[in-house]
């Protein structure tokens, strides 16, 4: 196999010729073989990545900094890569110490030695092109990594909520197929009072329309950038107009309005928008674990539980048990929730740990934030396609459970008094009566009344009867 000599200020070491990172990312393999999660399983990071070097190549050109042939180079390498091309060429594990270094290192040879054959050299020969000199030119992984991050993170954001909003149109069709099926509330898991199948599936969609307002609020965050910044802020190595013209580059590429932070000091060392975007997505996860919770429950059974409702059937749900069948999508999703509430304490803890002008442990804060995202967009999807969109209503088991329910009690209150209610309530649980038959025996209340208030639509709409 062919190979090419590359050398750091440690050593050198030799290079298989057909690969395009370099010596760089080399150690970075042998030094971090943590997770086997490398950086070409998220594309994003890596288009981000490459569109921060291509604004820095242009701003580093229009400011006198770098040719125009090298930066003509350096753009046509970035856009071969926004085309999905060299992705396996990405290969350091995202759990790496340095800040990212050898992220931002990977990158910068992968781009210098796809730019170095388009200008007609080798690979390697960076006397004509250099992944520091050039790629990195006005830039730190200090304020490169951050920003491909924040980029990155406002793209997975974007389609977390399209997949939010394909759940909460899934609910919302099942609000309106039950709206007219009579169930019973329950509080405390214990009967309260009549509602309708639709409410409890319109209040999952109202439930999920909150969390997306508050997702696409977070990513409003992540347009706030520090790059120009350098290693600690102070802009060192870049020349002081490079922040505004970057900033109008990025604009250029992305089409989105990315800001160049106003302090770059405190901007380099803060990561409290990943703790923010980390606690959206726990609550996220915390409330549609909760949905998925209720799902299981309301189907369970078949002949000994609620079974209000029926789940599409996936899979033999057991290999011993004939004919049993398990909820496996609200429980796969429920384990995907787990998952991102446990990354939510490493987040935290990732940046608690910062120290002084930098926060070394990003990397973790990338990973955890990423496949929370990748997992939530995935389950949400999951969930329905393969679930909500097959439920079905028991619509008689539901009603019957209203109707031989001590809950209806509640709607004679207003009539007969909580004394007489709470006595009947008594009666119907020690002797099994229908509230119904005991309120007739008692004299309390007429046939007809009685009927007229525990019609559906009065039970569901306790206002509309007036107290006579």
């Amino acid at each position: 196999m062919a190979t090419r000599k590359e050398h750091d200020f440690i050593g050198e070491l030799e290079i298989s010729d057909d690969v395009y990172y370099g010596v760089q990312t080399f150690r970075a393999m042998e030094n971090f073989n943590i997770s086997h999660d490398r950086l070409k399983n998220f594309p994003r990071f890596i288009r981000t990545m490459a569109r921060v070097k291509k604004a820095a190549a242009m701003a580093n050109c229009e400011l006198g900094l770098l040719d125009k042939e090298k930066e003509g180079a350096i753009i046509k390498a970035c856009d071969k890569i926004l085309e999905g091309g060299y992705y396996d060429q990405f290969v350091v594990d995202m759990f790496q110490g340095g800040a990212g270094t050898s992220t931002n290192m990977n990158a910068n040879e992968v781009i210098a030695n796809i730019a170095l054959e388009i200008l007609g050299h080798k690979k390697g020969e960076y006397q004509y092109l250099h992944p520091n000199d050039h790629v990195n030119l006005s830039q730190s992984t200090n304020d490169a990594y951050p920003t491909a991050l924040r980029m990155a993170l406002h793209d997975y954001l974007s389609d977390l909520a399209k997949a939010m909003e394909h759940l909460k149109k899934a609910y919302e069709r099942k609000a309106i197929e039950f709206k007219d099926v009579l169930k019973m509330g329950r509080t405390q898991l214990q009967d309260a009072v009549p509602m309708t199948l639709g409410r409890e599936f319109q209040t999952f969609a109202v439930m999920i329309g909150e969390d997306i307002e508050r997702v696409l609020e977070a990513r409003k965050l992540v347009l706030e950038i520090n790059l120009g910044g350098t290693a600690i802020g102070t802009g060192i190595n870049s020349h002081p107009d490079y922040p505004k013209v970057v900033e109008k580059k990025l604009r250029e590429i992305t089409g989105f309005e990315y800001k160049v932070a106003d302090d770059l000091i405190e901007a380099t060392q803060d990561t409290g928008a990943y703790v923010q975007i980390s606690g959206v997505l726990k609550r996220v996860a915390t409330k549609l674990s909760k949905v998925c919770n209720d799902l299981r429950l309301l189907s369970s059974g078949p002949k000994c539980g609620l079974n209000e409702i029926n789940l599409p059937k996936m899979q033999p749900g057991s290999s011993i048990m004939p004919g049993k069948v398990n909820p496996v999508i609200p429980e796969v999703v429920n384990q995907v929730c787990f998952y991102v509430i446990g990354a939510d304490v490493s987040v935290t803890f990732a940046s608690e740990g910062g120290q002084l002008q930098l926060n070394v442990f990003e990397p973790v804060i990338a990973y955890s934030l990423f496949n929370s995202i990748v997992m939530l967009e995935k389950a949400m999807k999951t969930l329905a396609d393969k679930c909500i969109d097959g439920v079905t209503a028991n619509e008689k088991i539901c009603s019957d459970f209203v109707y031989n329910s001590i809950g209806i009690v509640t709607a004679l209150n207003p009539y007969i008094g909580y004394e007489n209610s709470a006595s009947i309530a008594k009666e119907a649980l020690n002797t099994g009566k229908r509230v119904y038959d005991l309120a007739l025996e008692r004299g309390l209340l007429s046939k007809e009344k009685l009927d007229e208030i525990l019609t559906p639509a009065n039970m569901l709409n306790p206002h509309m009867t007036a107290k006579k």
